[in-house]
């Protein structure tokens, strides 16, 4: 869950946990700032920087992580939330789309409830992925983290379901992909972004792998098919 609260010259996120008992996993933290950073970034066209990041642990998960923020972490503090300037709140947004905020903030939430109630391995670690795509492509060992058991517990019990986890990877970018697909409102760029892609002619490549056509061709059959039946009236 995110808690936003303003002063007059600062904008604070902070991120919470009410799903668990135990305290969230520093990678889960981590990737849903950076997700929220990486979408101020790219719709703003600016580098957004925060004025400070606060985090509970108390030890340095890697230096890669404050070189990406760009400002000061505060490790050990009571909250797990960053801080940005007001101005920053202001900054012009050219790539907004109320359709595609209304559709990705509710599916973090979401997300986070189907990983807690699933008792489905594959299905859970489909729900990790899809919520960590679009901070890159998620490894074994973070989703391992993210559901609370070992890497190597997760590998056996994936192979128990006669699966592996490279084709749940598939999967969760198929299921994904639809989904995003669904709304016209979101641009194919921001599919990419969003599924991990580095670039789109990736994305289109695996897309014809799983559906035989294009994206944008599986859309405009998608719209046809929802306005086929408003034609017969």
């Amino acid at each position: 869950v995110f808690r936003t609260e303003e002063t007059r010259d600062t904008w604070m996120i902070t991120k919470e946990w009410p799903f668990a008992t135990e305290p969230e996993p520093a990678a889960s933290v981590d990737l849903s700032f950076i997700f929220l950073l990486e979408l101020g970034r790219r719709g703003s066209g600016r580098r957004i920087t925060p004025r400070r990041v606060e985090l509970m642990r108390t030890v340095p998960r890697n230096s890669e992580l404050a070189e990406y923020f760009g400002g000061p972490i505060a490790f050990g503090s009571v909250r797990n939330a960053m801080v940005f300037h007001q101005d920053d709140l202001a900054l012009p947004f050219p790539g907004h789309s109320p359709e595609f905020l209304d559709l990705v903030t509710p599916g973090l939430a979401a997300a986070f409830a189907e990983i807690q109630e699933s008792t489905n391995i594959p299905e859970r670690v489909k729900a990790v992925l899809k919520r960590c795509l679009a901070s890159g492509r998620p490894e074994v060992a973070l989703v391992a983290r993210e559901l609370g058991m070992s890497e190597r517990t997760l590998q056996r019990r994936i192979t128990q379901e006669a699966t592996t986890f490279r084709a749940l990877l598939s999967d969760a970018r198929r299921e994904l992909s639809q989904q995003l697909l669904g709304d016209p409102a979101i641009h194919i760029d921001e599919v990419t972004c969003l599924l991990g892609y580095q670039d789109t002619t990736s994305f289109y490549r695996a897309f014809r792998d799983w559906a035989g056509i294009s994206p944008g061709e599986w859309r405009a059959d998608l719209i046809r098919q929802s306005e086929a039946p408003h034609a017969l009236h």
